[in-house]
């Protein structure tokens, strides 16, 4: 975990900017506003910022925090927000929210398994740029290849999906990604953002010197599937410890519980609390599987609730409107802590239109060169026909699985 630095405590992302705006490549007028800024209030520095460098009301405000190098890219985020002292309160705020929620099992996971360091939010700084409009490409350098990922823009009505590619758009893209990474002495990953009149502006880099890339058979107990959707093709296998998802089942316990009560069952009286149990108890097994497998896929037999079974638990203790009210809050609490488990997963197994929603990072960030994320799925009119071919074939939590990619991109899931 350990790395060279001299910069007088200023984060990785900041002190690279920093050299890099010094020796002239195009990065965006900047500032970093540490954590010490924020709890004393001392905005001086950051009101003149904004009206010597911001010609438009809108700003990014990127996470800044000094132990962020220790965390893969993505982690922490950046927001889009007012150009004034209260947008950038209000960024950080949420920044730092998000780093307590929906990234908290992100954070827990790769202090397990990557040994990241214990993190105070209230150290969170924060650098601010001008926002640009335009293109997120990725660069960087394996092995003796530079590979560029680029990401959608916000300006044309239609979109494409993210994708990598050797050959960038502008040679000028190549030329100064070599030039940045012999300046920094160091192997990197280089975020630019391309504005809509084509200049390249840098916007951040990262040292991934530190980060290990490295450049099998099949069985009868497996099922073929419909498609994958990957932005690296490079390896047409993987295996993987499996969560089996089913969230129908899920809500049955919940409705059961829920009956149990109202119906006043011989034995031990059902209480609100026993009916929150039943959720509580689900969102630790997700936890806890988490946490104990550093990659992992999700086999969802059932993600999203049926429409009947959603509406009964929101309304089943409706006599009771107190109960039913908490209730009700809970499970879209609950709803969230889905969302968290499975954004940690690389592997999503289900049937076609759910799948991993890809952000920069996820698609084509350092952390994705030996780990890219899958979306392995089956056709909807097939969903109840596959569901009952991998009960029958007894999958589980906890087991391995793999998946081989044919030459036709057709997945094909086994049991190990």
């Amino acid at each position: 975990m350990a790395k060279s630095k001299n910069r007088s405590n200023l984060p990785e992302k900041a002190h690279f900017l920093h050299l890099l705006k010094k020796s002239e490549f195009n990065v965006p007028d900047f500032i970093y506003v540490p954590a010490s800024n924020f709890r004393s209030r001392d905005f001086s520095a950051l009101e003149t910022f904004f009206v010597d460098h911001c010609e438009s009301f809108k700003v990014i405000a990127r996470s800044a925090h000094t132990q962020e190098e220790y965390f893969k890219g993505g982690t922490f985020d950046s927001l889009e927000t007012y150009a004034d002292v209260a947008g950038i309160e209000y960024a950080r705020k949420r920044i730092i929210t998000f780093g307590n929620t929906a990234k908290r099992l992100s954070i827990m996971r790769q202090q397990e398994f990557n040994h990241a360091p214990e993190i105070d939010f209230e150290e969170m700084g924060l650098i601010i740029m001008p926002f640009i409009d335009g293109t997120s490409v990725m660069a960087k350098m394996l092995g003796d290849e530079w590979e560029f990922g680029y990401s959608g823009d916000r300006i044309h009505k239609v979109q494409s999906d993210p994708f990598i590619t050797k050959t960038p758009h502008d040679r000028r893209l190549l030329e100064v990604s070599v030039e940045i990474q012999k300046h920094l002495g160091l192997q990197c990953e280089i975020e630019y953002i391309i504005s809509t009149d084509g200049e390249i502006h840098v916007v951040q880099a990262k040292d991934i010197s530190n980060i290990e890339v490295l450049h099998h058979e099949e069985s009868k107990r497996s099922i073929k599937l419909d498609g994958i959707r990957r932005i690296r093709k490079r390896r047409n296998y993987r295996e993987r410890p499996v969560y089996v998802m089913d969230r129908r089942a899920f809500y049955i316990d919940l409705i059961s519980a829920c009956e149990d009560m109202i119906l006043d069952s011989k034995g031990p009286k059902t209480t609100i609390d026993d009916i929150l149990d039943v959720k509580t108890s689900y969102e630790e097994e997700l936890k806890r599987f988490a946490l104990r497998h550093e990659r992992f896929a999700v086999l969802g037999l059932s993600i999203k609730v049926p429409e009947d079974l959603h509406q009964m638990a929101n309304h089943y203790l409706d006599e009771f409107p107190e109960m039913q009210k908490q209730l009700t809050q809970e499970l879209h609490n609950h709803l969230y802590q889905i969302d968290y488990f499975l954004a940690e997963a690389d592997t999503l197994i289900t049937k076609d239109k759910i799948h991993i929603d890809m952000c920069t990072h996820d698609a084509y960030g350092i952390d994705s060169i030996r780990n890219p994320l899958w979306s392995v799925y089956w056709k909807i009119e097939r969903h109840d026909q596959v569901v009952k071919e991998f009960k029958r074939l007894g999958f589980q939590t906890g087991d391995s699985l793999g998946i081989a990619i044919d030459a036709e991109e057709k997945p094909l899931v086994y049991r190990l």
